[in-house]
């Protein structure tokens, strides 16, 4: 075979989620054409998908392929993975020097700086970059949107003034400050700035509509804006505020959409089997915090898609929950068209993302959903001791009540109480979360599924 058909091959395979195999094809490709860059590229972030060491494959690509920006990108993220944050941090600061408004850039080294502890700083480059370029609305809003990401609404409100003194109110910044009153609870400005905006047909605006409605205890307005877009690409957004609202209105139909989908099961992994899962999974939560936009409070979670790594006892759990998933759906509902879970194709299905939380003492996982996935899970590899955790429901799982943030008062459906072992599988427009632990370590991986079609 010749290098393009193993590459052609390997992307195959990767498709299908064969990634040992992709892996093995690539390397092949890669060993008879190396100065191909794009079967370099190719090679190299397999290499690091797989969770092999990859920074050299990137500084080999990079050579045949300098302007490539994402090649530099993650070539970073291989050097910070395999212990060199301080490295990455530099290569991102030599390119952005060059390169000031590479956003994607911006946002990689304000994410490593921040989860390595860098909390006073993290934001820099783009705060450097948007007074250097006082015109470029998009520095601004980048900063803006990393620090509202932590919610620190005074700094951010300190940003989008800034920016303002040099663009004036444009219509980013507007919505920048409609999303800093509607998160940090100023009705007066989000309802001025709402009715400022109320011919933009803008998604933003509409789940800003939805979030403000419920926060005012009006479900019927809410359910007005987010049952029509259950039709649309926000479906998998507006699903969880539509069972809200139907909840809130003693609706029948919250029955038929959240239904009886929440099922905990043993997968059967031994104890050995998990102890070993468990030693691989610590060595990978390096971070001293979370990233920003994940759901994770005191504890880490873990970056690539965990579930596709090479290491045996990895790819042995993946076996065993795929097997749990094919279950649950083979005993799924008949389907439903009109349902996002049971409307949905049920074979060829994939993994859409898949994740390791470390929760410490005290952490929890704040209220939230998965958009873009199909069914979601919880697997649970350490878990404290009843007494260590605290009394029920502390650590427990809870589903079905709304973000906090929105202060309502519906509660959660029912918990679970986490065991090793045991893998929690539910509909990912449900809202989910896990209460605080008091003490002890809870350790689990997470996944979404979506169906190749359908």
């Amino acid at each position: 075979m010749k290098a393009e058909d193993y590459a052609a091959r390997a992307r195959a395979l990767r498709a299908e989620q064969r990634m040992v195999e992709a892996g093995e094809a690539m390397a092949k490709a890669f060993a008879l054409a190396p100065q191909d860059r794009l079967i370099a590229f190719l090679h190299a972030q397999l290499r690091y998908e797989l969770g092999h060491p990859a920074a050299d494959l990137f500084v080999h690509a990079q050579g045949l392929w300098p302007e490539n920006a994402d090649l530099l990108r993650n070539r970073a993220l291989a050097e910070a993975s395999e212990g060199r944050v301080d490295r990455a941090v530099g290569l991102l600061q030599s390119a952005l020097a060059q390169q000031p408004q590479w956003l994607d850039g911006h946002r990689v080294l304000a994410a490593l700086r921040w989860v390595s502890g860098d909390v006073a700083q993290f934001d820099a480059s783009l705060a450097a970059a948007a007074r250097a370029q006082p015109q470029a609305q998009g520095l601004w809003l980048g900063w803006f949107s990393v620090v509202a990401q932590h919610r620190d609404w005074p700094r951010a409100r300190a940003i989008v003034a800034e920016a303002e003194s040099h663009l004036g109110q444009t219509k980013g910044l507007m919505q920048a400050r409609l999303f800093i009153a509607s998160e940090s609870g100023d009705v007066a400005e989000s309802e001025r700035l709402l009715q400022a905006m109320q011919d933009w047909p803008d998604d933003f605006l509409k789940v800003a509509r939805i979030r403000h409605a419920l926060r005012q205890r009006d479900p019927a307005a809410a359910l007005d804006i987010a049952l029509p877009m259950t039709q649309g690409p926000l479906a998998g957004q507006a699903w969880p505020y539509v069972s809200t609202c139907w909840r809130m209105l003693d609706d029948p139909r919250s029955a038929w959409l959240d239904g009886d989908f929440v099922k905990a099961m043993d997968v059967g992994l031994s104890g050995g089997e998990l102890s070993e899962l468990a030693e691989l999974l610590q060595a990978l939560h390096t971070a001293q915090l979370p990233y920003a936009e994940q759901s994770v409070r005191g504890g880490t979670q873990t970056d690539r898609s965990i579930l596709l790594r090479h290491e045996p006892i990895l790819r042995r759990t993946r076996e065993a929950l795929m097997a749990a998933v094919g279950d649950y759906v083979v005993a799924l509902p008949a389907p439903d068209p009109a349902h996002p879970l049971l409307g949905r194709a049920r074979d060829n299905l994939r993994i859409s993302g898949s994740w390791s939380v470390c929760l410490k003492g005290g952490g929890f996982n704040v209220t939230h959903s998965h958009p873009m996935g199909w069914i979601s899970s919880a697997f649970y590899v350490a878990v404290p001791k009843d007494e260590t955790m605290g009394p029920a429901p502390a650590g427990h799982f809870h589903y079905g009540a709304p973000p906090a943030e929105l202060g309502l008062d519906l509660p959660p459906y029912a918990t679970i109480n986490p065991r090793a072992g045991h893998l929690v599988l539910f509909p990912s427009t449900l809202w989910h979360g896990t209460y605080p632990t008091r003490a002890g370590q809870r350790l689990n991986i997470a996944f979404d599924i979506v169906p190749a079609t359908g």
